[in-house]
């Protein structure tokens, strides 16, 4: 029996998975890291330290257990946080931290330009220019870091970083490039060739995969660093929340994964290119799908920072929050603390906590951040199903899939969640994507490798409570949206 190794790379930790070919998860192990900071709005990875050192050292620990169990490992998937942008030098060595995907908002004034540019972006790339836009992020390397700038010869994601440090290729595979606004055509699945120069001049580009591609073997480098054997395929990869969806089987029309994690993201397949000014149009992992994705820039990152500020751990206050009955007794939470992605592309909302008395202890406040980020799922889905969506099954996914969290995920949406046999995600999906690039594996396999286990169903009664608060969510954010706007600006002014 042979062995698939699925490495992801995720905001706040990195995890890794054995499986065999029909499915069976051998071993699984993770590695916690930090995300850098350095200012509002940046956030940022080092590429180094935190990709490669955390994929060489999962590597390492999992092949040890694949050669004491005698199951080769036969190929490699990885995946990562993305859309990201990593500048090299002409000897693929990073320039600086990568910037992170749309939490990091530092491009702001170039987006603006890119928007006056290019007035046809969603309708021919399928997103709208964003944080979470890769062309912007581009310009602003250029403008603002012009030494780096000069310097940059190539530029890579979290995946594609991993597969050319495995096997020299450089490459990217075509959902991640689809992200990359404005220079991806989604309906002709080639780069903006008009706009590439225009953008990012004097910089070579990767050619374009699928995530289940074989793009090289392990070399003997790579070999020596990681454990696992020279000559062993590698596949392209792709963003993590399409390995993640990847890995409950969520590619068909009408499937919508929600994936439970430091952000929460969600990603509805279609029939066709499907386009919102609210969502972003993407190309899926396989040929010939669609979706519509939106993602939250915080949900797990807001249970951490309640986790960190109260001292207590997340069984203490999941126990403590499911002893507070639905509406956290008039405690209500906008989740913005790293501003907002879909549908408000709002990077200067922030964080509300509204109702506050003193009575209110951790419990409630654990319980309104829990709600607070089902209240942005359902914010989400209504600007799904006006754009054209239509998410007729939902698979849960993630380190958050959890039962009090779904279940109120499921009250607040009216939506019944279907729960895989596995929830651990991407690095599963990662494994699968590998398999089927080694002939291993079909797509459609999946269904027998990670079945629904459990189904959440909403409750009416709780319900009906959440209707009214869903009303003064909303309305929250756009009573405060002045203030916050205002205080964000003393934010970046008091950061220089």
């Amino acid at each position: 029996m042979t062995l698939l190794l699925g490495v992801d790379i995720g905001t706040a930790s990195s995890k890794g998975s054995l499986v065999r070919p029909d499915g069976t998860l051998v071993a699984q192990s993770a590695r916690d890291h930090r995300t850098s900071s350095p200012r509002p709005g940046w956030f940022e990875h080092d590429a180094v330290d935190v990709w490669w050192a955390d994929f060489t050292s999962l590597a390492q620990e999992l092949t040890a257990r694949a050669a004491g169990l005698g199951e080769p490992v036969a190929a490699v998937g990885v995946s990562g946080i993305g859309p990201c942008l990593l500048p090299v030098d002409e000897e693929t060595r990073p320039l600086r931290p990568a910037m992170l995907y749309g939490v990091d908002t530092r491009a702001g004034r170039q987006i603006e330009d890119q928007r006056r540019r290019y007035p046809d972006v969603i309708e021919r790339c399928g997103s709208p220019l964003t944080s979470q836009a890769i062309g912007p992020k581009l310009q602003w390397l250029r403008e603002e870091e012009p030494e780096v700038y000069a310097r940059t010869r190539r530029w890579f994601m979290a995946s594609s970083y991993l597969a050319y440090r495995l096997t020299g290729a450089y490459v990217l595979d075509h959902h991640s490039a689809s992200q990359c606004t404005p220079l991806y055509d989604l309906r002709a699945h080639t780069w903006a060739e008009d706009r590439r120069e225009e953008i990012a001049p004097g910089i070579e580009w990767p050619a374009l995969v699928w995530p289940s591609e074989v793009v090289g073997t392990v070399t003997t480098a790579a070999a020596d660093a990681t454990g696992l054997p020279a000559g062993v395929p590698v596949v392209a990869g792709t963003v993590d929340a399409w390995a993640e969806a990847t890995a409950v089987g969520a590619k068909d029309p009408g499937d919508l994964m929600l994936m439970y994690g430091t952000t929460m993201f969600l990603v509805n397949f279609t029939d066709r290119p499907v386009s919102s000014p609210r969502l972003w149009g993407t190309v899926g992992a396989f040929e010939d799908t669609y979706c519509l994705a939106g993602g939250m820039a915080t949900s797990g990152a807001v249970t951490a920072w309640l986790r960190d500020l109260t001292g207590a751990d997340y069984a203490t206050l999941v126990a403590e929050a499911a002893r507070v009955p639905a509406g956290a007794e008039g405690l209500l939470m906008l989740p913005y603390f790293a501003g907002e992605r879909t549908p408000l592309f709002d990077p200067d909302a922030r964080g509300v906590l509204h109702g506050l008395t003193l009575r209110h202890g951790r419990g409630h406040l654990y319980r309104a951040a829990l709600e607070a980020t089902a209240f942005g799922v359902r914010h989400n889905l209504a600007a799904m199903a006006e754009a054209g969506g239509d998410p007729r099954r939902v698979v849960a996914v993630g380190g958050g899939a959890r039962e009090l969290w779904t279940r109120i995920v499921s009250d607040v949406t009216g939506q019944t969640q279907q729960l895989p046999r596995h929830t651990i995600g991407a690095a599963y999906g990662d494994a699968f994507l590998a398999a089927v690039g080694a002939g291993l594996a079909a797509p459609d396999d999946i269904a027998e490798w990670n079945p629904p286990e459990t189904v959440v169903e909403p409750d009416p009664s709780r319900g009906k409570v959440y209707e009214e608060l869903y009303g003064l969510y909303l309305r929250l954010y756009t009573e405060t949206r002045d203030t916050a706007h205002a205080l964000a600006a003393r934010q970046h002014a008091d950061a220089g």
